[in-house]
């Protein structure tokens, strides 16, 4: 397919996303297949074009002055893609499955393009009903903020110390990957975003069928590493899901000590014994909940540390799911915010006196954070938060000081600040 054709298949998908109202993976997936003459680069750029303009979907639309799948395009174009204007139009040629050629208003909208008067909510490309939030949260650094969340997200990779020695030697075996150690995490290397789409095959490597290496965000890294769990500690981690920090946990605690995984949503549990395996892990036990029955009752008051990554609107992961965004509810908010209190309340059982909750969320909504941690204490006597600074201290995290953004009772982690995706953290201390 030529790049004009590319094109037009990426009007096409985001004009089936705008009709059924539904995700971008299942609109893609049936282009793909209705199309099976497109071939895997083919369908990759498509995917990037379609991804790249949901990421500016509403910026772009303000430039272009609608918001057809057409005019998005356009705008992104533009404003992600940094592309002049006779580029444009270049793509837009009207031959053979090119797009229609440019009009004069669309030409005249791309040479003038300009986000100077642009509402917040439109410079920074989010649902305008989330502002007064994120206002309260980033104040002056609203839109840029926002803008870094509209950038893609490189691919992050944490380094198995149960399996390797260090992180130069992974590393040093995977110079084909272009890897480049990550600057916060000790344990990171990054793989940057490419421009058709297309990342490298990581899970087909043999160091990661080796278990040398795990795909993990950088920030996901870092609030592993904010737990503090130690060898010989006793850990559960209550919405284990796939187990990506499970897994990261058991490095640090060097397969000494107990973790008991485990998840209301059995089904999430699934690939993570594989994992396990594949890392050489050995002090984890799985608990799968049968029939919604508590599968961790037994270890009720007995737990050093309680890691809660709480379910979430994903709000700080939208630089990988940029349709999420726009798929956003206040409805879906309020869903998430009382599993929030359940799972919370689930762990203030779990953790003995002198313990603590490792609280973690991939959002930057206020919300699901420090506000779900004051209405728990609210609820629950006896825990406190752990002062940010002596947090990362304890976890050797020290240097994080000057970017995280501390809040009322934990730490923020966001693009724009630490280059990682949106996370959120807080340790409660359960008193003696």
């Amino acid at each position: 397919m030529t790049p004009a054709a590319r094109i037009s298949a990426a009007i096409e998908v985001l004009a089936d996303i705008e009709a059924r109202r539904r995700p971008a993976t299942d609109a893609l997936k049936d282009w793909g297949l209705s199309h099976r003459f497109a071939g895997s680069k083919d369908r990759a750029a498509i995917a990037s074009l379609v991804y790249d303009a949901l990421r500016r979907k509403s910026s772009a639309a303000w430039i272009m002055g609608e918001a057809t799948p057409r005019a998005v395009v356009l705008g992104m174009l533009k404003l992600q893609r940094n592309m002049t204007p006779d580029a444009i139009a270049a793509l837009f040629s009207g031959e053979r499955f090119a797009p229609a050629p440019l009009l004069a208003d669309e030409r005249e909208r791309l040479e003038k393009a300009d986000l100077s008067g642009a509402p917040a909510h439109v410079a920074g490309d989010f649902p305008d009903w989330i502002e007064p939030s994120l206002q309260h949260l980033f104040g002056e650094d609203l839109v840029p903020e926002m803008q870094a969340l509209t950038t893609r997200a490189p691919l992050d990779l944490r380094v198995n110390t149960l399996k390797v020695s260090s992180r130069e030697e992974a590393h040093d075996a995977l110079p084909h990957l272009g890897a480049v150690e990550t600057p916060l995490s000790p344990l990171g290397l990054r793989i940057a975003p490419s421009e058709d789409g297309r990342g490298p095959a990581v899970q087909s490597e043999p160091e990661f069928l080796k278990g040398w290496i795990e795909i993990q965000d950088e920030g996901s890294q870092l609030v592993a590493l904010l737990s503090g769990v130690k060898p010989g500690e006793q850990v559960v981690d209550l919405c284990a899901g796939g187990g990506g920090k499970t897994l990261a946990l058991a490095a640090m605690m060097e397969n000494h000590g107990q973790i008991y995984a485990t998840d209301n949503d059995a089904r999430r549990l699934a690939p993570i014994h594989d994992r396990l395996a594949r890392a050489g892990v050995r002090n984890v036990q799985v608990r799968t909940p049968r029939a919604k029955a508590d599968a961790v009752t037994d270890l009720d008051g007995k737990i050093d540390c309680v890691l809660v990554d709480a379910p979430c609107t994903g709000v700080g992961t939208w630089r990988r799911n940029p349709d999420a965004k726009w798929r956003l509810r206040p409805g879906s908010l309020e869903t998430r915010r009382k599993e929030q209190d359940a799972v919370l309340d689930r762990a203030a059982r779990l953790v003995k006196p002198g313990g603590r909750i490792v609280y973690i969320t991939c959002s930057i909504l206020p919300e699901e954070n420090d506000d779900a941690l004051s209405a728990f204490m609210e609820r629950h006597d006896g825990f406190r938060p752990m002062p940010v600074g002596k947090a990362l201290e304890a976890a050797q995290l020290g240097h994080l000081k000057g970017l995280v953004r501390p809040t009322v009772h934990g730490l923020q982690l966001t693009p724009h600040k630490t280059g990682t995706d949106g996370f959120y953290a807080a340790i409660l201390v359960r008193n003696p």
